[in-house]
């Protein structure tokens, strides 16, 4: 018998979410089928997700042609699709959300990309996102910028569940752990229930060490010493679940706090970590190596099909998110060496700028060949 370490590591405390949607998974029952044979307890989405699931697709055509003769704009049409996709998606994971009183079953969708660093528009689309699909298994992304973590504030004590993303250094997950609290602080304080709001802190894991590798290599053609390589070569790939293993422990401080304490007697769950970007990029680098590395009780790891169907084939499942601390610790004090020098600070701003640009991008392009479809089809129609 075939054993599924997808529910091994259920087992140990982690939720396995999908970071994959669309129209074809839903109506051909694929979706349900991998919640009750894989135990797939969630699922993410992102604009780069929707591009690839509509362009060129032409299950959404039937619904692009009423957005177009009910006088539609492309982004209205775009959103209608969208919208009706998560709407069932979250139908589907209710039964999910219900058996796990309300801490699995999430169906996340970003807020606009290109509106990741004004506050005010953010919260506005958070609120009209959530009324318009008006699930509670529903969870509106925020990117955990500057401008994002006051809306995580903001719709927390509104209600509203958040997905904080595009997180990368330490610091900026602790920031988001105390939005969160913040959040529910601000709801306590208007007499609101908090036991029913659910949060995760999306971290990513595999452009991180891309990045960082990138530059490793580069030092590399330039030396030739060859202690100094070895330095070098012992930071590759390893940085990510170092950098993810310390962002845990944050999270086992953050929730030892008297705030926290305070929050979770009137029934408020805990804000978990949240493993994004877990496709190994590195074909040289075992790909679950982001699955097995980083498990641990109350983590979430999202999981793109490819690699979900590689961990149930081949996870090597043991509770690790708690173990070589110290050398991880060791490892992220040492990019400071001098022979290695690599500002991981202003690493994890770069990643974060471009992750920005890499959802801003696939959303403009979904919108550019949305809008040549909507012309073909209107021409068509007429």
């Amino acid at each position: 018998m075939t054993v599924n370490h997808l529910l091994e590591i259920e087992a140990l405390g982690q939720s396995i979410w999908m970071d994959n949607l669309n129209r074809d998974l839903i109506e051909s029952g694929e979706l349900k089928r991998m919640i009750e044979e894989q135990g797939i307890q969630g699922l993410t989405s992102n604009p780069a997700i929707f591009e690839k699931a509509i362009k060129g697709n032409a299950i959404y055509d039937a619904d692009i042609e009423k957005g177009i003769k009910a006088g539609k704009s492309v982004l209205e049409i775009y959103e209608s699709l969208i919208f009706d996709d998560i709407r069932k998606a979250c139908d589907i994971f209710k039964p999910v959300y219900e058996q796990s009183q309300g801490l699995d079953g999430f169906i996340s969708i970003e807020v606009p990309p290109n509106i990741a660093l004004d506050t005010e528009k953010t919260i506005t689309e958070a609120r009209r996102y959530a009324k318009t699909i008006e699930r509670e298994n529903l969870m509106i992304k925020i990117p955990g910028t500057a401008a994002g973590l006051p809306a995580v504030k903001q719709v927390i004590s509104e209600g509203i569940n958040v997905n904080v993303t595009l997180l990368f250094s330490v610091d900026s997950y602790i920031n988001t752990a105390w939005a969160y609290i913040e959040g529910l602080e601000a709801r306590v304080a208007q007499g609101q229930d908090i036991s029913k709001i659910a949060s995760v802190a999306s971290f990513f894991l595999s452009r991180i060490d891309s990045k960082i590798d990138e530059m490793i290599d580069a030092k590399l053609r330039n030396i030739n010493d060859i202690n100094v390589k070895a330095k070098l070569e012992a930071v590759k790939g390893k940085v990510a679940i170092a950098n993810a293993k310390i962002a845990y422990q944050e999270y086992l401080k953050i929730i030892k706090t008297d705030r926290w304490q305070a929050l979770a007697e009137k029934g408020a769950k805990v804000q978990r970590l949240l493993w994004a970007s877990t496709s190994t990029k590195n074909p040289n680098y075992p790909d679950v190596m982001y699955v097995d590395e980083l498990i641990g009780s109350d983590t979430v790891n999202t999981l793109p099909p490819s690699t979900i169907e590689a961990c149930i084939d081949h996870c090597d499942v043991a509770n690790r998110v708690t173990t070589n601390v110290d050398n991880a610790y060791h490892l992220i004090e040492n990019l400071k060496d001098p022979d290695i020098e690599i500002n991981l600070e202003q690493v994890m701003e770069d990643l974060l700028t471009d992750g920005i640009d890499k959802f801003i991008q696939p959303f403009n392009s979904l919108m550019a060949s949305l809008q040549d479809k909507v012309e073909r089809l209107a021409t068509v129609a007429r």
